[in-house]
């Protein structure tokens, strides 16, 4: 699995796939589901980009595709986040990596 790491919007994004489909989307999920036993808060799922909110570690985090974006993570209140946030984020994306 890739992974860049961007600080683009003033949060830590984990960008795990780029110019890809849904099909990628719901593997990251799967993975989160199954590995990491995360349960998905919200979902809000439009025909090009999806947000699926979850708490990893004590901190809101966000699962985002979008046809344009790819596959991402970041903390839910990016403009706002926290360095806790970032770093809950940070590892996430070595764990996922790690897994895959």
């Amino acid at each position: 699995m890739n992974l860049t790491l961007r600080n683009d919007y003033g949060c830590t994004e984990a960008v795990f796939a780029e110019n890809c489909g849904f099909d990628k989307f719901y593997k990251i999920a799967d993975l989160l589901t199954d590995t990491l036993r995360i349960r998905f808060t919200n979902k809000i799922d439009d025909s090009d980009t999806s947000y699926w909110d979850f708490i990893f570690k004590g901190q809101k985090l966000t699962l985002h595709y979008n046809i344009y974006d790819g596959v991402s993570i970041f903390p839910r209140n990016c403009r706002e986040a926290a360095k806790k946030d970032n770093d809950a984020v940070m590892e996430l994306a070595k764990v996922l990596t790690a897994t895959h």
